[in-house]
């Protein structure tokens, strides 16, 4: 992950709810690193014989089309082509078509050879850069690549935005993706490690029941005892959160993440509660975590340091600041590991540990009592995006997911060498989120090439045999940040060694997340991740799809346009972004008790702000009698803000709903006081 990740943001100081948990950015605009070019390589098929087998090789002048960039710089050359009038295209049509080079050559007569010139010979005459540009740039438009993602490679700024990156050769069937339903999944829903299934017949039409005849039946104590809590249990699974908007919570910047505690009674409470800033922040926060016992919230930025603030909202001190580059020493490490920004933080199970993925390639744990860091494990070539504890009870066994395209396993108690325990591997791009279920069994991962996958802990790849294989030639590098991803491009990982591989959402712009559902809500039965569509995707194992909530939909032009927000928009190409609403959903929770998912998104005018929206289950219906009604607006203190309704949300008096109940609230206080008068 590159730093301008972190979107645009021009303040060092950022904020964050520790009752919504929700990280608004604090400032971007910075630049990145990126990746060397790399001439287009051809993809070479499988073999049973091959142990490590190439995405890509060197060009040749044998098979397809193969883009080379011109020189930069190149002048006063002209390209003419020129035919003698011998050559004639006149073909007979009794001897069927004939390509032009094959009529030119059997014309009677025929002063030359005519040869046939393709675009790939004309772009290796031209050299390295220039005009090859162009002619990937119109390759790119014919295959339905908007222009906007094309004209990137134009951009300057932001990391050297528009590097080219290296083209699979599509070669064969483009359904590579593996099959839906997954027969693995099937399995897993089956084994009741997931879930239950209904099987249960009623009536002579042997139909399934509906909700009302459940609910009926539970009262009515028709069923045992055993297959009762079964049908309690399918009753919480088959509740899944609507797209309507309970509650929007509107930011004036974008919102990064957010996340229920493990009891469910922090994230929403309806009302303001406690914010925390950091002190020395950079650009934005890119983490937070809460302590089990919901007495501390960690939040970290893209520095080496994590603070830790009390949630009491009593305590009122700054918060304590660990720094990770230290190991206890009088000194410290000082410069040793040198400066990082932190991407990924987690509290153990116990609350005495935190781990960390950060920004030069490493894993590190740090011990809250004694205020050091006391494990770093630099196991990755590249960013740490995701880490977290394997299982809650224990703090042994960490996972890791990184840019460079790896989900890694580490065994505290066996690293006497420093090496992992196992590998898994499948991503053919880099990793945005890891997410273990705490069994010690099951993990789940996100990545940029649009996959979300499903990991066993028995199947991971031993170091020995990952020791064989260069992930590496498996990548396309592709800029998740700004640019479209072309499914055609997508080759399966010849090593993949998962058990489920989900796909629908969308994995750009921002490290989005993923998350197994919770047993307690939804009997364990889902996978669900944001997406940049503006959507959560929730699927079953078997990767169907069994719900979205439309988070676009129930924000679209839910606050009025601000110019002064403007400055923060995301999008750089196309010159109407600023008019448009957009909404990336970075990060959703599902209440550990309740049918309600809270989804925080990068959601306004251009992307320029955020918002975190609560969706409940509601059979369907699209309002209710209660108050406040479905889709209330509120700032990011709870509190009404008449300035998010514009003048949308009226009766054609220019007043919204919430107005005029204020207003005849106020008429009625002034009546009572004028009777008591």
């Amino acid at each position: 992950m590159s730093a301008s990740e972190a979107g645009n943001a021009s303040q060092t100081e950022s904020s964050i709810n520790t009752e919504t948990f929700s990280q608004a950015e604090s400032s971007s605009d910075a630049q990145g690193e990126w990746f060397d070019d790399d001439d287009d390589m051809e993809f070479e098929p499988t073999t049973e014989g091959d142990e490590d087998i190439e995405f890509f090789e060197e060009d040749t002048d044998e098979g397809g089309d193969v883009y080379v960039d011109a020189e930069e710089g190149l002048r006063g050359v002209d390209i003419e082509f020129a035919m003698d009038e011998g050559a004639t295209n006149a073909v007979d049509e009794d001897e069927g078509e004939r390509t032009e080079t094959e009529a030119t050559t059997n014309a009677p007569g025929a002063a030359s050879r005519a040869l046939r010139i393709t675009s790939a010979q004309i772009m290796q005459l031209l050299g390295q850069h220039g005009l090859g540009r162009i002619y990937v740039q119109h390759a790119g438009a014919a295959r339905g690549v908007p222009a906007d993602d094309d004209d990137d490679g134009l951009l300057g700024g932001y990391g050297g935005l528009g590097a080219p990156r290296r083209r699979r050769t599509k070669q064969g069937s483009t359904n590579t993706y593996p099959k839906v339903p997954s027969e693995a999944g099937r399995q897993l829903m089956e084994s009741g490690k997931f879930g239950d299934n209904d099987k249960y017949k009623c009536g002579p039409t042997r139909r399934k029941p509906k909700l009302f005849r459940k609910l009926l039946n539970r009262e009515m104590g028709l069923e045992s005892g055993g297959r009762q809590r079964t049908a309690n249990r399918l009753l919480a699974q088959g509740m899944i959160p609507s797209t309507t908007a309970d509650t929007i919570i509107h930011y004036d910047k974008r919102c990064y993440s957010g996340q229920f505690s493990d009891d469910g009674n922090f994230f929403f409470s309806w009302k303001y509660y406690k914010t925390v800033s950091y002190p020395l922040g950079a650009w934005t926060i890119t983490d937070a975590t809460l302590s089990p016992d919901n007495k501390y919230l960690a939040y970290s930025s893209i520095r080496n340091i994590v603070c830790l603030a009390a949630t009491d909202p009593g305590e009122d001190s700054e918060p304590w600041m660990l720094d990770f580059q230290s190991d206890g020493s009088r000194h410290g490490r000082g410069g040793g590991w040198g400066r990082f920004g932190i991407w990924s933080i987690r509290f153990s199970g116990d609350g005495r540990e935190i781990v960390a993925g950060t920004g030069d390639d490493s894993v590190y744990v740090y011990d809250i009592e004694r205020r050091q860091t006391i494990l770093r494990i630099p196991g990755h070539t590249e960013d740490v995006n995701a880490v977290c504890f394997g299982d809650k009870m224990s703090p042994h066994i960490l996972y890791s997911g990184s840019d460079d395209t790896t989900l890694k396993v580490w065994d505290r108690r066996s690293m006497g060498d420093g090496r992992e325990a196992g590998v898994f591997l499948g991503h053919t791009e880099g990793l945005t989120y890891v997410d273990s279920k705490g069994d010690g069994r099951y993990v789940l991962s996100n990545g940029k090439d649009q996959t979300m996958k499903l990991w066993d802990l028995r199947k991971m790849m031993s170091t020995d045999r990952f020791d064989k294989i260069e992930p590496g030639r498996f990548t396309s590098q592709f800029d998740y940040r700004m640019d479209a991803f072309d499914e055609e491009d997508y080759q399966p990982h010849p090593h993949d060694c998962s058990l489920v591989t989900f796909r629908g959402h969308k994995v750009l712009k921002t490290l989005i997340r993923c998350h197994f559902s919770p047993p307690g809500s939804t009997n364990s039965r889902y996978v669900y991740s944001g997406s940049a569509d503006g959507s959560v995707w929730i699927y079953n194992l078997d990767a169907t799809v069994a719900g979205k909530v439309d988070v676009a939909t129930a924000t679209r032009n839910s606050r009025p346009r601000n110019s002064n927000l403007y400055s923060d928009t995301y999008e750089f190409t196309g010159s109407s972004s600023r008019n448009d609403w957009s909404t990336c959903v970075r990060d959703a929770s599902w209440h550990p008790g309740a049918p309600i998912i809270a989804a925080t998104s990068w959601n306004g005018w251009g992307l320029g702000t955020g918002t975190c929206t609560m969706h409940s289950w509601n059979d369907g219906a699209e309002n209710d009698e209660g108050e406040p009604k479905m889709g209330a607006r509120v700032d990011q203190k709870l509190a009404f803000d008449e300035g998010l309704y514009g003048s949308g949300g009226n009766d054609g008096s220019g007043r919204s709903q919430f107005a005029r109940s204020r207003l005849r609230n106020r008429r009625a206080a002034v009546a009572n006081e004028d009777v008591t008068d």
